[in-house]
């Protein structure tokens, strides 16, 4: 049996989608890990890929993604493509017995979700999202505060927000041309794209616990095929706690998440990603109180950064890869939080879209 120090995770990638460009960087930055394949249906597209984003002079670049999984040289796969396409290649690298980071959202259902994990538990594999930003050293800094009740005090509400203009960004026929816009692709829309970090988030900031109640917002937008461009919820707890979110694809960018106690407020303004890479902040704020018979108020405002040498993903992918090294190597098995975590929000999705197809009615969790 290999020693642990002496293995380097190999990786292969399903896809050109642009988000593995940002992985195929994180992998170059990180020596735990090695990118050692490329498929895509289009053997002249992953060339280009390959070439473009400066891919190992030794790594191989196929026309098909079922020669990344025959490649016998492959540990793990990154798989960034549309959730229409997820069950299929999740249950053939499990078959290959590749470990699997998966894009998000994972799946279109709870039935998907559960058959992809299942099967690759089976077969004692690692299963990971891709959430970046759970990774980041700032959300462990984060967590520490959120969870001093004598600095915070109790959590009480949260609300999140992930808004992103996709016409301003693909174009006025988006809706048609881009994945997100398309039934079977990704057809949970900006529910899935957007509303899984608003929805990780508060779920995260919460400790994974889950709520007893989900209620669509009125006023959810489709496009003409069917598909989510704007929607919101409110979720609750049984002690009161309340959490709400918007996920929209029709305003400009917003990527806020705001957590309130009874003692203060942490407020992110760029929580899903840091406008810099090497050092994110966060805004914490106590002590509010009105002043001269209510004609302002004042509050005191820290403003908290933390640095990092690596970005969030290529801190996700040394997570993933040293899991991975501990399955080959004997020394670790695979981390049951990240599938457990991934399906505790996935279900919240789905409750929502159920609420969102039953005139907001509200729908109480099992």
């Amino acid at each position: 049996m290999s020693s642990e120090t002496s293995v380097t995770v190999k990786l292969g990638i399903l896809g050109c989608a642009s988000i593995a460009e940002k992985i195929v960087r994180a992998v170059l930055l990180l020596p735990e890990i090695r990118l050692v394949a490329l498929g895509s249906r289009s053997l002249a597209k992953a060339q280009e890929f390959a070439k473009r984003n400066g891919l190992p002079a030794d790594a191989k670049v196929y026309g098909s993604y079922d020669e990344v999984l025959d490649d016998t040289s492959v540990d793990a796969v990154y798989i960034p493509l549309p959730t229409g396409l997820h069950v299929h290649w999740v249950l053939k690298a499990a078959e290959k017995k590749k470990h699997v980071l998966l894009e998000k959202p994972p799946a279109h259902t709870m039935e998907e979700m559960e058959l992809m994990t299942s099967a690759l538990e089976k077969q004692g594999l690692q299963f990971m999202d891709g959430t970046m930003f759970v990774h980041h050293p700032r959300s462990a800094e984060m967590h520490r505060i959120l969870h001093n009740p004598q600095l915070f005090g109790t959590i009480r509400e949260i609300s999140g927000i992930f808004n992103t203009n996709m016409e301003s960004t693909f174009g006025p026929t988006w809706s048609q041309s881009n994945v997100r816009g398309q039934a079977h692709l990704d057809g949970l829309g900006s529910l899935g794209d957007l509303g899984w970090y608003c929805v990780r988030g508060i779920l995260w900031a919460f400790d994974f616990e889950m709520p007893y109640k989900v209620i669509a917002h009125p006023g959810t937008r489709f496009n003409d095929a069917g598909v989510i461009i704007s929607c919101g919820a409110t979720l609750e707890w049984k002690d009161g706690r309340t959490a709400t979110f918007r996920a929209s694809f029709l305003t400009d960018m917003v990527m806020r998440l705001m957590v309130m106690g009874s003692r203060a407020v942490l407020d992110i303004g760029d929580f899903v990603i840091p406008v810099k890479e090497d050092v994110a902040t966060f805004q914490f704020n106590q002590g509010s109180a009105w002043v001269d018979r209510s004609t302002g108020w004042t509050r005191n405002t820290h403003v908290h950064e933390v640095k990092t040498e690596l970005p969030q993903e290529a801190l996700m992918l040394r997570e993933f890869a040293q899991l991975v090294k501990g399955i080959i190597t004997g020394t670790g098995k695979p981390n049951p939080i990240w599938p457990s975590v991934s399906k505790k929000t996935q279900a919240i999705l789905n409750i929502v879209k159920e609420s969102i197809e039953h005139d907001c009615s509200p729908i109480t969790l099992s």
